[in-house]
C-alpha cells in the first residue's frame, strides 16, 4: 500500500470553467485518469491538495465527484481556495454518503493514519497577502494546522503535512506563521499547491529551515499522482 499526493484536479464537468484555454492543460481530465489508474491501487491512498473542483454550489459538484470515486484508492481532500463548494465536513461527508462516494474523505482539523506516517494539514493563505482581515485568516489557518498536526501526533507516527498555499517561495517570501508552526511541530515534510505555469519557477522543492517542501500541483506533476510513502 502507498500514499501519494496531488493538488489543483480543478475539475469541470458540471460547470462551465474549461481548463484546457491555459497551456498544458488539454485533456487533463483523460491524462489524470490514464496517470492515476497506471500508479495507484485500490488499497493505495490519494491526498487531494486543494482546488478540487470549480463547482460553486455542494450539489454541483456531483460529476466532478463521480469522476473521483471512480479512480482507484482512498481519496483525502483538503480544500484550496477555489473550492467554493465547501462549507463544513459535515455537510460534505454526508453528500458523499448519500450519493455512494465511499471512497472519499476530508482532511478538515482532523488526521489519518496510514501505517508509518499520519497525514495532516489545511488550507494555508497567502503570504504576501494584503486584504484588509488577511492576517486573522493566516492566524486562523496556522491554528487549524496545529490542530491537525496535534491529532496526527495522537494518531502516531510521522506527521506529513499537506497544504494548498505554498508557505515558502524560491524568492525567499514565506509566511512566518505556517512555517513557525511546521518547526514547532517537528515536521520533515510538506506538500503544497497552488502554482502553474510560469509560478512554479517560484516553486520550493527542498529544504527550508529543515523541512522537505515539494510542489504537487497537478499540471506541475503532468497530472500523476507523486509518491509520498509506502507502507
Amino acid at each position: 500500500m502507498s500514499l501519494f499526493a496531488i493538488g489543483d484536479t480543478h475539475l469541470s464537468f458540471g460547470s462551465d470553467k474549461p481548463m484546457d484555454i491555459f497551456c498544458g492543460w488539454q485533456d487533463y481530465e483523460k491524462r489524470l485518469a490514464e496517470n492515476w489508474r497506471a500508479t495507484v491501487g485500490r488499497d493505495d491512498t490519494v491526498v487531494i491538495a486543494g482546488d478540487i473542483t470549480w463547482a460553486m454550489r455542494l450539489e454541483d459538484t456531483l460529476r466532478d465527484f463521480a469522476f473521483l470515486d471512480g479512480l482507484p484508492g482512498k481519496k483525502l481532500l483538503l480544500k484550496g481556495n477555489h473550492d467554493y463548494w465547501w462549507s463544513t465536513k459535515k455537510k460534505a461527508e454526508t453528500f458523499f454518503l448519500q450519493n455512494g462516494f465511499s471512497s472519499l474523505g476530508i482532511l478538515y482539523n482532523n488526521a489519518y493514519r496510514l501505517g508509518g506516517v499520519a497525514v495532516c494539514g489545511t488550507r494555508g493563505w497567502f503570504f504576501d497577502c494584503d486584504e484588509d482581515g488577511g492576517n486573522k485568516i493566516i492566524l486562523r489557518e496556522a491554528g487549524r494546522l496545529r490542530m491537525s498536526i496535534g491529532a496526527a501526533k495522537k494518531l502516531g507516527g510521522e506527521p506529513v503535512a499537506f497544504l494548498h498555499y505554498p508557505p515558502v517561495s524560491s524568492d525567499g517570501s514565506h509566511c512566518r506563521e505556517i512555517l513557525d508552526v511546521l518547526k514547532d511541530e517537528g515536521i520533515k515534510r510538506c506538500y503544497y499547491g497552488h502554482l502553474h505555469g510560469p509560478s512554479c519557477r517560484y516553486a520550493v522543492n527542498g529544504k527550508v529551515e529543515g523541512i522537505k517542501f515539494s510542489l504537487i500541483s497537478g499540471d506541475f506533476l503532468g497530472f500523476c499522482p507523486k509518491l509520498v510513502e509506502k507502507y
